[in-house]
């Protein structure tokens, strides 16, 4: 059976068909846990938002234009419950040192430079100011296009960019990152 396109689901969504959601949901439910994973920074919580996310969809699954990508409507809405969610704690720590460390006391020593680096790259991109974080996440994590990424955020396509552009100018100064042909990565210096 051939796999049916976002479009077609959505529709049999519209006239009824319940069913249609399940394969939507599993198309998606991993880069919505994973954006509001990176956004909320707690799994238990972003698994939850991720269910309110979907039920919400589901409830207003009617106001998807067909003009629009189901796909992102779908991340416009894990976006907007993630803000209202960081709202209500007004921005309590999003990883905690504690369990940043956990996470890496697993990984293969081999490895562990690297997940070191990660890690601060990580924690730098989470202490970027929310516009920019946002757009640095949808862009590099979840690999949307700068349109789509102006369709989630409701947001010119020029504006994502300068956004983007900002935000690298900033991680390059907190991390201290190379001017291009450095060998020196200045990781240590961090």
């Amino acid at each position: 059976m051939q796999e049916q396109s976002d479009l077609e689901l959505v529709e049999q969504l519209r006239q009824g068909n319940m069913e249609a959601y399940t394969p939507l949901i599993e198309k998606y439910k991993g880069k919505i846990f994973g954006l509001l994973y990176r956004m909320i920074g707690h799994t238990q919580d972003a698994q939850d938002l991720a269910q309110d996310v979907f039920i919400k969809a589901y409830n207003r699954i009617q106001s998807c234009r067909n003009g629009a990508g189901f796909s992102s409507w779908l991340f416009r809405i894990a976006y907007n419950h993630a803000l209202d969610e960081l709202r209500k704690r007004k921005r309590r720590p999003l990883v905690t040192s504690d369990e940043a460390e956990a996470i890496y006391q697993e990984t293969p020593e081999s490895i562990y430079l690297e997940k070191e680096r990660i890690a601060v790259l990580h924690e730098r991109v989470m202490a970027l100011d929310e516009d920019y974080r946002t757009v640095v996440l949808l862009r590099y994590v979840e690999g949307l296009s700068y349109k789509e990424i102006g369709a989630v955020l409701s947001l010119p396509v020029t504006t994502v960019q300068m956004r983007l552009y900002r935000a690298h100018h900033r991680l390059r100064e907190v991390c201290l990152l190379p001017v291009k042909g450095d060998s020196d990565y200045g990781m240590h210096e961090i």
